[in-house]
């Protein structure tokens, strides 16, 4: 029979060396695995269909849609990585220290991707609305492509050096066994690279975006009732840009309400997030991002909801298949 003090450690054979256990109510315990386990699963599905289906049909193959391919991988991979999320919720890590540095070297790597995807999709609507004339000469899917290969080049850089110590020796910040905890160097330089500078670019430009959004409605409104069918043509191209626009507006927002908060905790020195009761509801709404993007492409893209029908219906199996008409 273990002792009481056995049954709140970590490792109960290693009395003197191991992490205490964070004792939570049992229900509590239950509502977090519960609700931890239902996002990722769904995550992991929702985004794995939006990769299906970007990548299998020809008519997807947009540099708009190839930006919104990136967030779903950087998503589908937040769906995985929070089992590991999920098996830390009583304190306590079990797979060594090079897995911890490996778990949250992963991580911030693809919390970065997806600052920066968001940062391509903003530029992406800023080109399309404010500079119309010139989008298809400067958005084309070989330089999208490329922004995309830098972008993560880029994420796996910058998270090398700022995770170098920890990469080098794995474990050297614990204090006990059980304990999952990395440093990261110069993380005012982090905050600012992850998070400031990006969010200011985004909100930058989506300002800029919405204010030329708003002129071109009312312009639209006073050329419907005066131009030829011609003209209207023109104008219902312009009003898909501009609900594209919405819809990935959308999007952004929902992104950084999910984001800040997260960061808003880790400024207040909370570096470990896992071992912080009170960030159970922070971490939750950081991964349940990842879970909406796709609810949103659903609720607003009518191509999503036919390539997920022609998905679960295995439709796509049909040869040629990749050619369906999807608008």
């Amino acid at each position: 029979m273990k002792t009481l003090e056995e049954a709140e450690l970590c490792f109960p054979q290693l009395l003197n060396s191991s992490c205490r256990k964070i004792m939570r109510p049992h229900a509590l315990s239950m509502l977090t695995y519960i609700l931890l386990s239902s996002i990722s699963v769904v995550t992991v599905t929702l985004n794995l269909l939006v990769i299906i289906s970007i990548s299998h049909f020809r008519q997807l193959h947009t540099p708009t849609n190839l930006l919104l391919l990136s967030l779903a991988v950087s998503d589908f991979f937040v769906g995985f990585l929070m089992l590991f999320q999920i098996l830390l919720i009583d304190g306590c890590w079990l797979f060594g220290d090079l897995m911890c540095t490996l778990y949250y070297f992963l991580d911030y790597i693809i919390t970065s991707s997806s600052v920066g995807a968001m940062v391509l999709i903003s530029v992406d609507r800023y080109v399309a609305i404010c500079e119309p004339l010139h989008y298809a000469n400067k958005v084309t899917q070989k330089r999208v492509k490329v922004c995309v290969c830098l972008c993560w080049i880029c994420s796996v850089f910058l998270n090398s050096v700022l995770l170098k110590d920890s990469l080098q020796q794995p474990g050297r910040y614990n204090s006990c066994l059980g304990e999952c905890v990395v440093v990261i160097i110069a993380g005012l330089a982090d905050l600012f690279l992850t998070f400031i500078g990006p969010v200011t670019v985004i909100i930058v430009l989506y300002m800029r975006v919405f204010m030329v959004a708003v002129t071109q409605a009312r312009a639209m409104r006073s050329q419907i009732a005066a131009f030829s069918l011609k003209c209207s043509v023109t104008v219902t191209a312009k009003k898909s840009e501009i609900k594209a626009a919405r819809t990935l507006g959308v999007v952004i927002v929902v992104f950084l309400v999910c984001l800040c908060p997260y960061y808003c905790v880790s400024l207040t020195g909370q570096d470990t997030l896992s071992n912080a009761s009170s960030a159970a509801f922070v971490i939750c709404l950081f991964y349940f991002n990842s879970c909406l993007n796709p609810v949103i492409y659903a609720y607003f893209y009518p191509w999503f909801r036919k390539s997920i029908n022609i998905i679960v219906t295995l439709k796509i199996l049909q040869p040629g298949s990749y050619a369906t008409d999807m608008m």
